[in-house]
């Protein structure tokens, strides 16, 4: 037999469940999309391709290649949970939008956890979950147990896609959770990733003992692979904090745009609208859907044109026929 002798360890298994598990997630993704497609609310294209970005990043990260030097060096390590908790996630986040996500919210449990849409529990759980994961006994515990280090990759991987909700989830955030709170929310994010580094780079001592090994091979000291590893955190989150301050001036500049643009149209046809629901929508993604919504509206309320003349012939003659009768 060709496969005689060859035997799977956990590890392989483990990455073998990630690629159909990936695989299953795209085919459901995409089943979703064309369902929307049929109805006439396809989501954008750009979408589907950060979603099969995260999707790439995710397998790329958990590769055989990365994951067996990942094993011997903490900056390959810190690299790989960076790449899974903020990169995959964040464009696993950005494929998504409410009528993506709505039958996922449908179950139960799932439906239950729409709190953390809000910020402060977001970041709250992320932040537990990062340094947690970072205390020595715990990062022992997973580097030498494949199902516990499953277990860590998949939690940096669910709680990293939190805390990217509040800042582009499709879902409902609080009302004060605006262009100047979203920039409290990054610099604070920043801030917690930014402390860790600098404990790795400066700190002088070794947390991570078990890579000894690697590092001997590799040719490099215990605390030059630990600052390493601080300066990857530093760096990646350096980049993200650029693009992310880029992305919410140009965010801040059109929802204004547009929130107006909803306010002046609404004015114009004499419909009532407060600045406080254009916001709200225009911050969801759901300015064309409010505008539609209220266009419905004003059409219930309104008798059609042709309608309304009808009935209006149709007083006139009456009267008209009265007082011929009369006369």
């Amino acid at each position: 037999m060709p496969l005689a002798g060859y035997q799977f360890d956990l590890e392989s298994v483990l990455q073998l469940i990630a690629l159909g598990a990936s695989a299953l997630t795209y085919i459901g993704y995409r089943r979703r999309k064309q369902t929307l497609a049929a109805h006439g609310r396809p989501p954008p294209e750009w979408r589907e391709w950060c979603f099969i970005g995260g999707l790439v990043v995710l397998l790329a990260s958990l590769s055989p290649p990365v994951d067996s030097w990942a094993d011997k060096l903490f900056a390959v390590h810190m690299a790989q949970h960076l790449a899974i908790g903020d990169i995959a996630a964040l464009l696993l986040v950005l494929g998504m939008n409410g009528p993506m996500m709505q039958p996922i919210l449908q179950i139960k449990v799932i439906d239950r956890l729409r709190f953390l849409a809000n910020p402060i529990p977001a970041i709250s759980l992320w932040a537990i979950n990062f340094y947690a994961w970072h205390l020595p006994f715990l990062y022992k515990a997973a580097y030498e147990n494949q199902l516990i280090h499953a277990g860590q990759h998949l939690s940096f991987l669910i709680f990293g896609a939190v805390m990217w909700m509040p800042l582009f989830g499709p879902l409902p955030k609080p009302a004060w959770f605006g262009s100047l709170g979203k920039l409290g929310y990054i610099l604070a994010v920043r801030l917690l990733g930014t402390l860790l580094g600098n404990v790795f780079i400066w700190s002088g001592t070794v947390f991570y003992k078990f890579y000894a090994v690697g590092e001997a091979h590799a040719g490099i000291s215990p605390l030059t692979d630990q600052s390493i590893a601080g300066v990857i955190m530093m760096l990646e989150e350096s980049i993200l904090t650029v693009f992310l301050f880029g992305w919410l001036f140009l965010r801040a500049a059109a929802e204004g745009e547009e929130k107006q643009d909803l306010l002046d149209w609404a004015h114009a046809r004499g419909i009532e609208l407060s600045d406080g629901r254009a916001g709200r929508a225009v911050a969801a993604g759901r300015g064309a859907e409010l505008r539609e919504r209220l266009e419905r509206e004003a059409a219930v309320r309104s008798p059609a044109p042709e309608a309304a003349g009808s009935a209006a012939a149709q007083i006139s003659a009456a009267s008209a026929g009265s007082v011929h009768g009369e006369s």
